[in-house]
């Protein structure tokens, strides 16, 4: 270990943009305190790479699928099946490898949905730290599933559930969902075998902040040695202490930054609606449509993310409706844009999310008020949390066939966006944006975690 760095973290990300920038902004923190990092992608993640950080240093271990990662594997489950018996192999050869070349690593930080990092870990004689890119009351409930206490089988009445450490009963329709098939089951199997070793493990660091979750978080603390180290944003957008930190720095599509921008620039401030599905999200032609004319219905401007895939299911000359009618003054569609900037855009006066996580986190600290419209997994539970925990947004609800209908997009985006109702919506996300960023500052909650943190990974180094 060379005398400039107090220790080594090999970070072992889930190879997806959504578990991986959270591992990046988190090894950028440990690297602002002296903290050395290599980060393990894979070879098939590498391929795609549209951009890739330039200040941590990266190597490549193999899924067993170089060529297209989980495409190629079909299933997640023969994905994620392979992915141990190779992904095992290959991060104990890079450990060896970086350990030969006199910088041998002394911690493991791994996404629990690669469990078999801690055997890894355990044979080096490594410290172990899993790292939950979701926040601690969506891991609670699949510690729960995990436990038998309850099952998340979808029922149609909404039944109150009341699970230990949460501060809300929650309905049925606020739990993570997994459509039922074999394939969904195998994908839910995977969140709850994230708690199959966890009692084996030296951290279990939670992409959140202590005062968005005392309570759960108290709770969960007296079962696993839980620390909080969120949010795991560009420090820029925060507490502004690691100048260079701007933005991630590793992006699957190219963002159109300058159209965005130069387009936002010409709003009026507090006026635009942004609407984004997140990278992986794929939403139905009947879904798409109601989409479309609930944001131009609502009569404010609009800035829609549609990736490329999404696009054909677009109403028929929508795009060309909207260039005759305003010349792209009313509405900007884009196949990807620089979130961040978008959010932390004076023009933009709400956010139209699928609740992804990351996106939650990003608009918590950037103070951005949003309407939901959770698809799956964990986002209706973060939904849930957004409109009646932290009171910061309203939730579009779904019919019976699962459509969010244009005339409830539209209502939702009004009651953020113009009344009376709206402004404790506003007041409350003004208020979350500064406690986030004092989380992160100097002496918050999260830097002290982060602090400790690093102080024993030194003296067990």
């Amino acid at each position: 270990m060379s005398t400039s760095h107090k220790a080594h973290c090999l970070i072992l990300p889930f190879q997806g943009q959504g578990h991986i920038n959270p591992m990046l902004q988190f090894s950028k923190r440990l690297q602002s305190k002296r903290v050395k990092i290599t980060i393990a992608l894979t070879k098939s993640f590498l391929k795609n790479m549209k951009e890739l950080p330039t200040s941590i240093s990266i190597e490549a271990i193999s899924d067993g699928y170089d060529d297209g990662g989980l495409h190629q594997a079909g299933t997640f489950v023969a994905y994620i099946t392979r992915f141990k018996e190779v992904g095992s192999d290959t991060l104990s050869q890079l450990i060896q490898k970086l350990a030969n070349s006199g910088c041998p690593v002394n911690c493991i930080v791994y996404d629990p949905f690669l469990p078999w990092a801690v055997e890894v870990a355990k044979n080096f004689g490594l410290i172990s730290a899993a790292f939950f890119t979701q926040n601690c009351a969506v891991d609670n409930i699949y510690y729960h599933v995990h436990k038998g206490v309850i099952k998340l089988t979808p029922t149609k009445n909404d039944e109150e559930i009341l699970i230990p450490g949460l501060s809300c009963t929650i309905e049925s329709s606020d739990v993570p969902t997994f459509v039922i098939s074999p394939e969904a089951e195998r994908i839910l199997q995977v969140m709850v075998n994230q708690f199959s070793n966890l009692d084996k493990v030296d951290w279990v660091l939670i992409n959140s902040f202590y005062e968005l979750e005392k309570q759960v978080i108290d709770w969960m603390s007296k079962i696993y040695p839980i620390k909080t180290i969120g949010p795991t944003i560009p420090s820029m957008y925060l507490d502004k202490r690691l100048h260079d930190d701007k933005e991630y720095g590793i992006s699957v599509f190219k963002p159109m930054t300058n159209e965005c921008l130069h387009w936002l620039n010409h709003q009026p401030i507090n006026s635009v609606v942004y609407a984004s599905f997140g990278s992986i999200t794929n939403l139905e032609a009947e879904q798409m449509e109601e989409l479309a004319w609930g944001l131009k219905n609502s009569n404010n401007n609009f800035l829609w993310v549609v990736r490329s895939t999404e696009e054909s299911k677009l109403p028929n000359n929508f795009l060309e409706e909207l260039k005759l009618t305003s010349g792209n003054n009313k509405g900007l569609v884009v196949p990807w844009c620089p979130q961040l900037q978008v959010l932390e855009h004076e023009s933009t006066g709400c956010f139209l999310t699928h609740c992804g996580w990351n996106s939650i986190l990003e608009a918590i600290s950037l103070g951005v008020p949003m309407v939901t419209m959770p698809q799956w997994a964990d986002q209706p539970t973060n939904a849930k949390l957004v409109k009646d925990v932290w009171e910061i947004g309203v939730r579009a609800k779904q019919n019976e066939k699962g459509i969010v209908r244009r005339e409830v997009i539209e209502e939702c985006i009004k009651l953020v966006m113009e009344e009376e109702k709206g402004k404790l919506i506003r007041e409350n996300a003004k208020k979350w944006k500064e406690i986030a960023r004092n989380s992160v500052d100097e002496g918050g909650s999260s830097d002290k975690n982060i602090e400790e943190f690093v102080s024993k990974l030194v003296t067990k180094s």
